[in-house]
């Protein structure tokens, strides 16, 4: 199997050409298709097996032809460090870099003027860490009501880090009626009572 067998959009598949990707990795073939029909999906998926890639490119596919016009935030990537979130606003960013869409990463640990301001231009794409992301909620700053998927990556590492309260905080202001993707290298217990 190729990327061209996914079929992908123009822009995406210009974009992963430009970055020298051939084959999907198996948690891409499994993922891109079932995100692309808007299901909801549970990954297994260790560090550096693409995973990031098989959200991204289907979020940003699915966002492109959805074609909303409001500069809202209509992605939230949820995700433990501001490593790992820095690493994902670019993959969004190279994916989508023919794209007309808007990717932001915000995290603690940094005066949040400049994510501030940046969020008022707007965004279609959010990649927080559950920190500053409930900082910016509890100021007014971001609104989350028009989000139409929500990723939790490395969901155990959350867990494993104390974030699983952050999370559920944050999973009661999302819309009911919402795509959810969950990615994680393993699944405890805790994990698969949180997707449920």
């Amino acid at each position: 199997m190729t990327f061209t067998d996914l079929n992908l959009i123009k822009p995406i598949s210009k974009a992963l050409t430009e970055e020298g990707y051939e084959k999907p990795t198996p948690i891409q073939q499994q993922s891109i298709p079932e995100i692309l029909k808007g299901k909801d999906l549970l990954g297994t998926a260790q560090t550096g097996t693409g995973k990031t890639a098989a959200f991204a490119i289907p979020i940003l596919q699915n966002l492109t032809e959805k074609n909303i016009q409001n500069r809202s935030i209509k992605a939230l990537i949820l995700t433990p460090t501001r490593e790992l979130a820095i690493q994902i606003e670019e993959s969004f960013k190279a994916y989508g870099r023919h794209l007309p869409l808007r990717t932001l990463v915000v995290f603690g640990g940094v005066k949040q003027g400049a994510q501030e301001n940046a969020l008022k231009r707007g965004v279609d794409i959010l990649v927080a860490t559950p920190g500053r992301l409930l900082d910016f909620i509890s100021q007014g700053i971001i609104s989350l009501k028009n989000l139409e998927i929500f990723v939790l990556d490395e969901a155990d590492r959350m867990l494993d880090m104390g974030f699983v309260h952050d999370v559920k905080r944050i999973v009661k202001l999302l819309p009911q009626k919402r795509q959810t993707l969950f990615f994680s290298a393993t699944f405890p217990d805790e994990i698969k009572n949180l997707a449920d």
